[in-house]
């Protein structure tokens, strides 16, 4: 049988050393040999000797659900083998964190993770507990890191004197070493006319960097666009 479907790119590689590779754009291969964590139902193929199993994600977690409708649901994957994980075919993207370099990211962006990175769900400073985007996880320690992105990202610098806005529906992460507040973009007088669509931002200041995704819109509310 020959086809493209054939070429060398997409055909999954033997099993490597334990641990994290980007199988393509759109995918992590994870080779397991003892435990990982990964958002659940992000499974998309394995092979070997895996089991599946939901993983609590404590007060911290329920709180987040309980205000904002969202979490980071984790599944635990256990054994010998290879997973594949994907979600909605969004960009793929591994972050090597090294110890020093805590990353704070929306729960939405998380695909998988080592099991030696510390993580914690935590209410944005500054940010009080209303509105969304406003509690994210902080990774810290070292491992690997997969993230998804609907699109192509936009990384931006932050220094101590640029401060750098965005929408709390598009932000992907940012340096957690990063100062944050809610800021007002918009007046009164124009809230009141039907308003601009961009009333508050999430205001990050310090030295760091923080990542975007080129989409305001969630994806449930794209599908019923």
């Amino acid at each position: 049988m020959k086809s493209d479907l054939f070429a060398t790119k997409n055909m999954a590689q033997p099993p490597a050393a334990a641990g994290m590779t980007l199988q393509n754009a759109k995918s992590i291969k994870y080779t397991v040999n003892g435990e990982m964590y990964a958002r659940q139902g992000a499974m998309v193929a394995f092979r070997g000797n895996l089991q599946f199993e939901r993983k609590g994600q404590g007060i911290g977690g329920m709180l987040k659900r309980a205000v904002t409708g969202e979490g980071l649901p984790l599944m635990s994957v256990s054994g010998q083998g290879e997973a594949w994980f994907a979600h909605e075919a969004a960009n793929c993207f591994i972050v090597d964190l090294e110890g020093n370099d805590p990353l704070t990211v929306n729960g939405r962006n998380v695909l998988c993770f080592d099991p030696s990175l510390g993580y914690e769900i935590k209410v944005v400073k500054g940010a009080g507990i209303a509105g969304g985007g406003l509690f994210n996880s902080v990774f810290t320690g070292h491992g690997k890191l997969g993230l998804v992105c609907e699109g192509e990202p936009i990384v931006i610098p932050v220094a101590t004197q640029a401060p750098v806005y965005v929408d709390t529906d598009a932000v992907v992460g940012w340096s957690s070493g990063l100062n944050t507040s809610l800021h007002r973009s918009q007046s009164v007088g124009s809230m009141i006319r039907g308003g601009s669509g961009e009333a508050v931002q999430l205001m990050l200041q310090g030295e760091g960097f923080v990542v975007v995704r080129p989409s305001e819109l969630t994806p449930e509310k794209n599908k019923a666009h």
